[in-house]
């Protein structure tokens, strides 16, 4: 089950994670999706930077029946796109959701010792639950406690260094949470280099497998 997970699973640039499930579409943090279809079922965004919160991508991906779920505190911004989309669901922080029969559980994403994403801000991970397996999409993140303590299957680890973690922090994370599988994102394009992944592989843990899906 889990290969045919992954193999309906394509990342396009930074944090843009598509994943079909069950005649679902999801979407995480579209961005440069000019050739993506417009059958999102689901949008789900992380923060408001705009490699995250694109709203000329969620054009290109949405329909009026799409759900758009984004964190509390941005809620006012995401209205700018309300017309695009079917209707817009706000998250907090350490909950957990069903919304049209898609579970999920959030937890905060912020930084340690930098400013970028700050925890007061109140942007989210996610963890979905998807046909009995658990994809935790980190966001924009360092190895905090509360990521730290996320139990998944699949891991999608931000590696690109300078707003999050590099590929060395990012394989000690991996390694300490121990998912079945890892894929790297937010690498090779705006920050981070392709070779990134690379280094990242080398030191995770022979036990979790590095499945490389971005596209550069």
């Amino acid at each position: 089950m889990t290969e045919n997970i992954i193999d309906n699973i394509d990342v396009f640039k930074q944090n843009h994670i598509r994943i079909g499930c069950g005649g679902k579409e999801i979407h995480i943090d579209p961005f440069r999706s000019d050739n993506a279809p417009r059958n999102a079922d689901y949008i789900f965004i992380t923060h408001d930077h705009s490699d995250h919160f694109s709203p000329r991508d969620i054009e290109c991906i949405s329909n009026k029946e799409t759900v758009l779920i984004v964190p509390e505190r941005m809620y006012e911004k995401a209205a700018a796109v309300e017309g695009l989309v079917g209707k817009i669901a706000a998250v907090r922080p350490g909950e957990k959701y069903d919304i049209d029969g898609l579970e999920f559980e959030t937890l905060p994403a912020y930084n340690i010792g930098k400013p970028f994403h700050p925890k007061n801000a109140g942007w989210v991970g996610y963890v979905l639950n998807i046909e009995g397996w658990r994809v935790y999409v980190a966001g924009d993140t360092d190895a905090t406690e509360e990521a730290r303590a996320v139990k998944c299957d699949i891991a999608f680890i931000p590696i690109g260094g300078t707003f999050t973690m590099n590929p060395k922090q990012a394989a000690e994370f991996v390694n300490e949470i121990k998912p079945k599988i890892a894929v790297p994102v937010h690498y090779g394009s705006i920050v981070g280099k392709e070779k990134d992944g690379f280094e990242f592989e080398k030191r995770v843990d022979k036990a979790v497998k590095v499945v490389f899906k971005i596209s550069f």
